[in-house]
Protein backbone atom coordinates (compact mmCIF):
# COMPACT_ATOMS: atom_id res chain seq x y z
CA UNK A 1 0.00 0.00 0.00
CA UNK A 2 2.40 2.51 0.62
CA UNK A 3 4.50 1.43 -2.65
CA UNK A 4 1.51 2.80 -4.10
CA UNK A 5 0.91 5.54 -2.61
CA UNK A 6 4.24 6.64 -3.28
CA UNK A 7 4.19 6.37 -6.61
CA UNK A 8 0.45 8.15 -6.88
CA UNK A 9 2.29 10.66 -4.56
CA UNK A 10 -0.21 10.79 -2.09
CA UNK A 11 1.76 9.48 0.71
CA UNK A 12 2.34 13.03 2.74
CA UNK A 13 -1.46 13.64 2.32
CA UNK A 14 -3.39 13.99 5.95
CA UNK A 15 -5.62 11.11 6.79
CA UNK A 16 -6.96 9.28 9.87
CA UNK A 17 -7.52 6.07 10.67
CA UNK A 18 -9.54 4.30 13.85
CA UNK A 19 -8.86 1.05 15.64
CA UNK A 20 -12.50 -0.46 16.82
CA UNK A 21 -14.18 -3.45 17.28
CA UNK A 22 -17.40 -4.38 15.61
CA UNK A 23 -18.92 -6.89 17.90
CA UNK A 24 -18.53 -8.28 21.37
CA UNK A 25 -17.29 -12.24 21.68
CA UNK A 26 -20.57 -14.06 22.70
CA UNK A 27 -21.75 -13.75 25.76
CA UNK A 28 -20.19 -10.64 27.13
CA UNK A 29 -20.87 -7.23 27.70
CA UNK A 30 -18.03 -5.13 27.40
CA UNK A 31 -14.34 -5.90 26.57
CA UNK A 32 -11.25 -4.31 28.32
CA UNK A 33 -8.71 -2.26 26.50
CA UNK A 34 -5.30 -3.37 26.58
CA UNK A 35 -1.93 -2.66 25.07
CA UNK A 36 -1.85 1.19 25.00
CA UNK A 37 1.30 1.46 26.92
CA UNK A 38 3.07 -1.14 24.22
CA UNK A 39 1.85 0.62 21.81
CA UNK A 40 2.39 3.93 22.68
CA UNK A 41 6.22 2.82 22.57
CA UNK A 42 5.82 0.89 19.47
CA UNK A 43 4.88 4.02 17.30
CA UNK A 44 7.55 6.42 18.97
CA UNK A 45 10.34 3.68 18.55
CA UNK A 46 9.69 2.76 15.39
CA UNK A 47 12.15 2.99 12.96
CA UNK A 48 13.26 1.22 10.03
CA UNK A 49 17.11 0.12 10.02
CA UNK A 50 19.68 -0.44 7.19
CA UNK A 51 18.92 -4.65 7.51
CA UNK A 52 15.39 -3.70 7.36
CA UNK A 53 16.03 -1.65 4.36
CA UNK A 54 18.24 -4.06 2.66
CA UNK A 55 15.76 -6.72 3.00
CA UNK A 56 13.08 -4.06 1.55
CA UNK A 57 15.09 -3.45 -1.61
CA UNK A 58 13.98 -6.67 -3.00
CA UNK A 59 10.62 -5.74 -3.62
CA UNK A 60 10.15 -1.40 -3.18
CA UNK A 61 11.27 1.23 -5.25
CA UNK A 62 14.04 3.50 -4.07
CA UNK A 63 11.43 6.72 -3.47
CA UNK A 64 9.93 4.30 -1.14
CA UNK A 65 12.94 3.15 0.59
CA UNK A 66 14.21 6.65 1.38
CA UNK A 67 10.49 7.55 2.48
CA UNK A 68 11.47 4.44 5.10
CA UNK A 69 14.96 5.74 5.86
CA UNK A 70 13.35 8.61 7.11
CA UNK A 71 10.26 7.64 8.84
CA UNK A 72 9.25 8.46 12.45
CA UNK A 73 5.66 8.95 13.39
CA UNK A 74 5.19 13.11 13.42
CA UNK A 75 1.26 12.68 13.87
CA UNK A 76 -1.05 12.80 16.71
CA UNK A 77 -2.18 9.77 18.62
CA UNK A 78 -5.53 9.77 20.78
CA UNK A 79 -7.73 6.70 22.52
CA UNK A 80 -9.32 5.08 25.56
CA UNK A 81 -7.63 4.91 28.83
CA UNK A 82 -5.96 1.57 29.65
CA UNK A 83 -8.05 -0.73 31.89
CA UNK A 84 -11.11 0.89 30.12
CA UNK A 85 -14.47 -1.07 28.75
CA UNK A 86 -14.83 -1.21 25.13
CA UNK A 87 -18.15 -1.73 23.05
CA UNK A 88 -18.72 -2.36 19.43
CA UNK A 89 -17.06 0.68 17.51
CA UNK A 90 -15.58 1.88 20.30
CA UNK A 91 -12.95 4.43 18.65
CA UNK A 92 -10.38 2.70 20.63
CA UNK A 93 -7.63 4.48 18.76
CA UNK A 94 -7.49 7.09 16.54
CA UNK A 95 -4.11 7.65 14.61
CA UNK A 96 -4.05 11.88 13.08
CA UNK A 97 -1.44 11.58 10.56
CA UNK A 98 -0.52 10.93 6.88
CA UNK A 99 -1.31 8.56 4.49
CA UNK A 100 2.47 6.67 4.32
CA UNK A 101 3.05 7.08 8.26
CA UNK A 102 -0.28 5.64 9.20
CA UNK A 103 -1.09 2.91 6.56
CA UNK A 104 2.28 1.28 8.10
CA UNK A 105 1.13 1.19 11.89
CA UNK A 106 -1.68 -1.13 10.91
CA UNK A 107 0.00 -4.67 11.22
CA UNK A 108 2.03 -3.60 14.50
CA UNK A 109 -0.82 -1.66 16.38
CA UNK A 110 -3.44 -4.80 15.29
CA UNK A 111 -1.39 -7.49 16.74
CA UNK A 112 -0.95 -5.78 19.89
CA UNK A 113 -4.26 -4.74 20.95
CA UNK A 114 -6.01 -7.87 19.46
CA UNK A 115 -3.93 -10.40 21.43
CA UNK A 116 -4.06 -7.75 24.61
CA UNK A 117 -7.45 -7.04 24.82
CA UNK A 118 -8.34 -10.41 24.03
CA UNK A 119 -6.63 -11.86 27.12
CA UNK A 120 -7.46 -8.69 29.60
CA UNK A 121 -11.61 -9.13 28.78
CA UNK A 122 -11.13 -12.77 29.52
CA UNK A 123 -9.36 -11.87 33.03
CA UNK A 124 -11.79 -9.64 33.49
CA UNK A 125 -14.55 -11.82 33.32
CA UNK A 126 -12.78 -14.23 35.72
CA UNK A 127 -12.30 -12.21 37.66
CA UNK A 128 -15.70 -11.39 38.43
CA UNK A 129 -16.97 -14.62 38.25
CA UNK A 130 -13.86 -15.64 41.11
CA UNK A 131 -15.54 -13.15 43.22
CA UNK A 132 -12.98 -11.74 45.26
CA UNK A 133 -10.59 -15.60 45.29
CA UNK A 134 -6.85 -15.04 44.68
CA UNK A 135 -6.31 -15.42 41.11
CA UNK A 136 -2.89 -16.19 39.03
CA UNK A 137 -2.34 -16.26 35.31
CA UNK A 138 -0.63 -19.05 34.47
CA UNK A 139 -0.18 -19.50 31.04
CA UNK A 140 3.14 -18.75 29.46
CA UNK A 141 3.68 -22.15 28.13
CA UNK A 142 0.70 -22.01 26.71
CA UNK A 143 1.42 -18.99 24.03
CA UNK A 144 4.35 -17.90 22.30
CA UNK A 145 7.25 -16.15 24.12
CA UNK A 146 6.68 -12.65 23.63
CA UNK A 147 2.83 -13.30 24.17
CA UNK A 148 3.66 -14.60 26.90
CA UNK A 149 4.91 -11.36 28.35
CA UNK A 150 2.25 -9.38 27.03
CA UNK A 151 0.12 -11.68 28.48
CA UNK A 152 1.01 -11.40 32.14
CA UNK A 153 0.70 -7.79 31.82
CA UNK A 154 -3.01 -7.92 30.31
CA UNK A 155 -4.08 -10.33 33.48
CA UNK A 156 -2.44 -7.86 35.64
CA UNK A 157 -4.53 -4.66 34.48
CA UNK A 158 -8.01 -6.95 34.75
CA UNK A 159 -7.08 -8.02 38.03
CA UNK A 160 -5.34 -10.79 38.37
CA UNK A 161 -3.36 -10.81 41.39
CA UNK A 162 0.34 -12.28 40.35
CA UNK A 163 2.24 -13.99 37.14
CA UNK A 164 3.59 -17.02 36.59
CA UNK A 165 5.66 -15.28 34.08
CA UNK A 166 9.38 -13.56 35.57
CA UNK A 167 9.86 -11.22 32.54
CA UNK A 168 6.32 -9.91 32.88
CA UNK A 169 7.63 -9.03 36.57
CA UNK A 170 10.77 -7.40 35.93
CA UNK A 171 9.31 -5.20 33.13
CA UNK A 172 6.23 -4.71 33.95
CA UNK A 173 6.16 -4.76 37.79
CA UNK A 174 3.77 -7.22 38.08
CA UNK A 175 3.85 -9.53 41.26
CA UNK A 176 4.96 -12.75 40.56
CA UNK A 177 4.22 -15.86 41.81
CA UNK A 178 5.45 -20.02 40.94
CA UNK A 179 5.48 -23.19 42.37
CA UNK A 180 7.49 -26.82 41.54
CA UNK A 181 6.08 -28.55 38.81
CA UNK A 182 5.96 -32.67 38.46
CA UNK A 183 9.21 -33.06 36.63
CA UNK A 184 11.20 -31.85 40.40
CA UNK A 185 9.07 -33.95 42.33
CA UNK A 186 9.84 -36.95 39.90
CA UNK A 187 13.43 -36.22 39.64
CA UNK A 188 14.28 -37.29 43.26
CA UNK A 189 13.72 -40.41 44.36
CA UNK A 190 10.37 -40.74 46.33
CA UNK A 191 8.03 -37.31 47.06
CA UNK A 192 8.88 -36.94 50.67
CA UNK A 193 12.77 -36.31 49.48
CA UNK A 194 11.97 -33.89 46.85
CA UNK A 195 9.21 -32.06 49.68
CA UNK A 196 12.15 -31.88 51.75
CA UNK A 197 14.42 -30.25 48.88
CA UNK A 198 11.72 -27.59 48.26
CA UNK A 199 11.09 -26.74 51.91
CA UNK A 200 15.20 -26.73 52.93
CA UNK A 201 15.39 -23.97 50.01
CA UNK A 202 12.49 -22.00 49.91
CA UNK A 203 11.15 -22.33 54.13
CA UNK A 204 7.53 -23.44 54.70
CA UNK A 205 6.80 -20.74 52.83
CA UNK A 206 6.46 -22.47 49.70
CA UNK A 207 3.83 -24.32 47.63
CA UNK A 208 3.69 -28.25 47.29
CA UNK A 209 2.48 -30.08 44.61
CA UNK A 210 0.61 -32.46 45.97
CA UNK A 211 -0.90 -34.71 43.11
CA UNK A 212 2.22 -36.35 41.35
CA UNK A 213 1.36 -39.95 43.27
CA UNK A 214 -0.94 -40.76 45.68
CA UNK A 215 -3.23 -36.89 46.98
CA UNK A 216 -4.03 -38.07 49.99
CA UNK A 217 -0.31 -39.50 50.60
CA UNK A 218 1.25 -36.65 49.29
CA UNK A 219 -0.84 -34.35 52.13
CA UNK A 220 0.68 -36.77 54.44
CA UNK A 221 4.10 -36.64 53.29
CA UNK A 222 3.69 -32.53 52.69
CA UNK A 223 2.67 -31.96 55.89
CA UNK A 224 4.71 -34.19 58.07
CA UNK A 225 7.65 -32.75 55.92
CA UNK A 226 7.07 -28.90 56.35
CA UNK A 227 5.24 -29.46 59.51
CA UNK A 228 0.98 -27.63 60.14
CA UNK A 229 2.90 -23.90 58.92
CA UNK A 230 3.41 -24.80 55.62
CA UNK A 231 2.22 -22.09 53.75
CA UNK A 232 0.13 -23.64 50.36
CA UNK A 233 -0.38 -27.10 48.30
CA UNK A 234 -1.12 -27.14 45.17
CA UNK A 235 -3.62 -29.38 43.39
CA UNK A 236 -3.56 -29.68 39.46
CA UNK A 237 -5.89 -32.91 38.41
CA UNK A 238 -9.03 -34.18 39.69
CA UNK A 239 -12.34 -33.64 40.32
CA UNK A 240 -12.51 -30.51 42.44
CA UNK A 241 -15.96 -31.11 43.73
CA UNK A 242 -14.43 -33.79 45.31
CA UNK A 243 -10.47 -33.13 45.80
CA UNK A 244 -10.83 -29.41 47.08
CA UNK A 245 -13.53 -30.95 50.14
CA UNK A 246 -11.00 -33.77 50.91
CA UNK A 247 -7.71 -31.92 50.85
CA UNK A 248 -9.46 -29.28 52.60
CA UNK A 249 -10.70 -31.93 55.41
CA UNK A 250 -7.59 -33.77 55.60
CA UNK A 251 -5.45 -30.96 56.22
CA UNK A 252 -7.63 -29.66 59.08
CA UNK A 253 -7.29 -33.04 60.50
CA UNK A 254 -3.91 -33.29 60.35
CA UNK A 255 -3.55 -29.46 61.98
CA UNK A 256 -2.74 -27.48 59.19
CA UNK A 257 -5.52 -25.02 59.35
CA UNK A 258 -4.06 -22.30 58.25
CA UNK A 259 -2.50 -24.30 54.87
CA UNK A 260 -3.88 -22.84 51.93
CA UNK A 261 -4.94 -25.14 49.00
CA UNK A 262 -3.79 -23.43 45.03
CA UNK A 263 -6.40 -24.61 42.51
CA UNK A 264 -4.53 -25.15 38.76
CA UNK A 265 -5.15 -27.37 35.85
CA UNK A 266 -7.21 -26.28 32.93
CA UNK A 267 -9.62 -24.20 34.32
CA UNK A 268 -11.49 -21.74 32.97
CA UNK A 269 -14.50 -19.06 33.64
CA UNK A 270 -17.39 -21.59 33.81
CA UNK A 271 -15.09 -23.73 35.96
CA UNK A 272 -13.92 -21.16 38.26
CA UNK A 273 -17.38 -19.80 38.39
CA UNK A 274 -19.10 -23.65 39.96
CA UNK A 275 -16.51 -23.89 42.48
CA UNK A 276 -16.80 -19.92 43.76
CA UNK A 277 -20.91 -21.09 43.30
CA UNK A 278 -20.79 -24.17 45.20
CA UNK A 279 -18.46 -22.69 47.84
CA UNK A 280 -15.66 -24.96 47.59
CA UNK A 281 -12.94 -24.59 49.82
CA UNK A 282 -9.66 -23.25 48.14
CA UNK A 283 -8.29 -20.27 48.51
CA UNK A 284 -6.21 -19.62 44.99
CA UNK A 285 -7.03 -20.02 41.42
CA UNK A 286 -3.98 -20.67 38.70
CA UNK A 287 -5.38 -20.37 35.63
CA UNK A 288 -3.23 -20.73 32.13
CA UNK A 289 -4.70 -21.72 28.90
CA UNK A 290 -7.93 -20.29 28.97
CA UNK A 291 -6.88 -16.62 29.79
CA UNK A 292 -3.91 -16.75 27.49
CA UNK A 293 -6.28 -17.36 24.70
CA UNK A 294 -9.03 -15.40 25.32
CA UNK A 295 -11.38 -17.85 26.89
CA UNK A 296 -11.81 -18.61 23.27
CA UNK A 297 -11.23 -15.23 21.31
CA UNK A 298 -7.45 -15.38 20.99
CA UNK A 299 -7.99 -11.90 18.89
CA UNK A 300 -10.30 -9.57 20.13
CA UNK A 301 -11.42 -8.83 16.36
CA UNK A 302 -10.23 -5.55 16.28
CA UNK A 303 -9.58 -3.53 12.82
CA UNK A 304 -8.36 -0.20 11.43
CA UNK A 305 -9.60 1.55 9.19
CA UNK A 306 -9.38 4.41 7.01
CA UNK A 307 -11.72 7.15 8.41
CA UNK A 308 -10.59 10.16 6.50
CA UNK A 309 -8.64 11.41 3.89
CA UNK A 310 -7.62 14.71 2.33
CA UNK A 311 -8.77 15.14 -0.87
CA UNK A 312 -7.24 17.10 -4.11
CA UNK A 313 -8.79 20.65 -2.64
CA UNK A 314 -6.70 19.97 0.71
CA UNK A 315 -10.09 19.40 2.79
CA UNK A 316 -10.12 16.18 4.82
CA UNK A 317 -13.22 14.42 3.34
CA UNK A 318 -15.07 11.25 5.19
CA UNK A 319 -13.92 8.12 4.10
CA UNK A 320 -18.02 6.47 2.71
CA UNK A 321 -19.20 4.31 4.78
CA UNK A 322 -18.12 0.75 4.56
CA UNK A 323 -21.57 -1.76 4.91
CA UNK A 324 -20.35 -4.76 2.75
CA UNK A 325 -21.36 -8.16 4.15
CA UNK A 326 -21.97 -7.54 8.11
CA UNK A 327 -18.26 -5.36 8.18
CA UNK A 328 -19.99 -1.98 8.85
CA UNK A 329 -17.57 1.19 9.37
CA UNK A 330 -18.19 4.77 9.67
CA UNK A 331 -16.14 7.59 8.10
CA UNK A 332 -14.95 10.81 9.87
CA UNK A 333 -13.23 11.68 13.54
CA UNK A 334 -15.27 10.19 16.57
CA UNK A 335 -15.62 11.77 19.83
CA UNK A 336 -16.66 9.16 22.42
CA UNK A 337 -18.78 10.07 25.20
CA UNK A 338 -20.04 7.31 28.42
CA UNK A 339 -23.87 7.39 29.84
CA UNK A 340 -24.55 6.47 32.98
CA UNK A 341 -27.71 6.06 34.44
CA UNK A 342 -29.28 7.09 38.02
CA UNK A 343 -27.29 4.33 39.69
CA UNK A 344 -24.17 5.24 37.90
CA UNK A 345 -24.21 1.86 35.57
CA UNK A 346 -23.00 2.57 31.74
CA UNK A 347 -26.00 2.01 29.81
CA UNK A 348 -24.75 3.80 26.36
CA UNK A 349 -21.68 4.56 24.72
CA UNK A 350 -22.32 7.80 22.20
CA UNK A 351 -19.72 8.33 18.96
CA UNK A 352 -20.11 11.69 17.37
CA UNK A 353 -18.73 12.41 14.23
CA UNK A 354 -17.39 15.26 13.52
CA UNK A 355 -19.72 17.41 11.52
CA UNK A 356 -22.65 15.90 14.36
CA UNK A 357 -25.02 18.02 15.63
CA UNK A 358 -26.42 16.15 18.48
CA UNK A 359 -26.30 17.12 21.85
CA UNK A 360 -23.92 16.56 24.51
CA UNK A 361 -25.48 15.70 28.08
CA UNK A 362 -24.49 16.50 31.69
CA UNK A 363 -24.58 12.89 32.22
CA UNK A 364 -22.08 11.96 29.41
CA UNK A 365 -18.33 11.49 30.26
CA UNK A 366 -15.94 12.44 27.16
CA UNK A 367 -13.28 8.84 26.72
CA UNK A 368 -10.93 9.97 24.72
CA UNK A 369 -7.13 10.91 25.58
CA UNK A 370 -4.18 12.52 24.09
CA UNK A 371 -1.28 10.03 23.97
CA UNK A 372 1.10 11.63 21.34
CA UNK A 373 0.72 15.05 20.01
CA UNK A 374 2.37 15.98 16.97
CA UNK A 375 4.95 13.60 17.13
CA UNK A 376 5.52 14.13 21.01
CA UNK A 377 4.79 11.83 23.30
CA UNK A 378 2.49 13.74 25.89
CA UNK A 379 1.33 10.69 28.10
CA UNK A 380 2.50 6.93 28.39
CA UNK A 381 -0.03 5.07 30.04
CA UNK A 382 1.30 2.47 32.96
CA UNK A 383 0.58 -0.78 33.76
CA UNK A 384 -0.69 0.44 37.48
CA UNK A 385 -2.77 2.99 36.36
CA UNK A 386 -4.63 0.60 33.51
CA UNK A 387 -5.34 -1.78 36.61
CA UNK A 388 -6.72 1.10 38.69
CA UNK A 389 -8.99 2.15 35.89
CA UNK A 390 -9.78 -0.98 35.53
CA UNK A 391 -11.03 -1.42 39.18
CA UNK A 392 -12.17 1.71 39.17
CA UNK A 393 -14.66 1.10 36.08
CA UNK A 394 -15.74 -2.21 37.62
CA UNK A 395 -16.40 -0.97 41.42
CA UNK A 396 -17.81 2.30 40.33
CA UNK A 397 -19.98 2.12 37.22
CA UNK A 398 -20.43 -1.69 36.32
CA UNK A 399 -21.95 -2.37 32.93
CA UNK A 400 -25.73 -2.48 32.80
CA UNK A 401 -27.52 -5.74 31.58
CA UNK A 402 -29.02 -3.84 28.75
CA UNK A 403 -26.23 -1.29 27.01
CA UNK A 404 -25.91 0.02 23.53
CA UNK A 405 -23.79 1.93 21.18
CA UNK A 406 -24.48 4.55 19.12
CA UNK A 407 -23.19 6.87 16.58
CA UNK A 408 -24.57 10.04 15.92
CA UNK A 409 -27.38 9.34 17.74
CA UNK A 410 -28.76 5.52 16.16
CA UNK A 411 -28.63 2.70 17.69
CA UNK A 412 -25.81 0.31 16.29
CA UNK A 413 -25.59 -2.30 18.40
CA UNK A 414 -27.23 -3.63 21.96
CA UNK A 415 -26.94 -6.75 24.38
CA UNK A 416 -30.26 -7.87 26.03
Amino acid sequence: MLEGFVKAGVQDRKAQYELFGRKLPAGRAYGIVAGTERAIEAIMQYRFSENDLDYLDDFLSPETLEYLQNYSFSGTVTGYAEGDYWFPYSPILTISSTLGEATILETLLLSIFNYDSAVASAASHLTLVADGKHIMEFGSRRTSEQSAVAAGRAAYIAGFDATSNLEAGRKYGVPTFGTSAHAFTLAFQDERVAFQAQIDAFGVGTTLLIDTYDMTQGVINAIEIAGVNLNAVRIDSGDPFEVLPAVRKQLDDLGATKTKIVLSGDLDASIVKAIVEAELPVDSFGVGTSVVTGDGSPAAGFVYKLVSVEDDKGYMAHVAKKASGGKNSIGGTKTAYRQYDEDWNVVGEHMLTDDSEAPIYSDWDRLQKLYINSGKLVELPTTKAARETHAKNRKEAPVSKEIASYVNGVEIWKLN
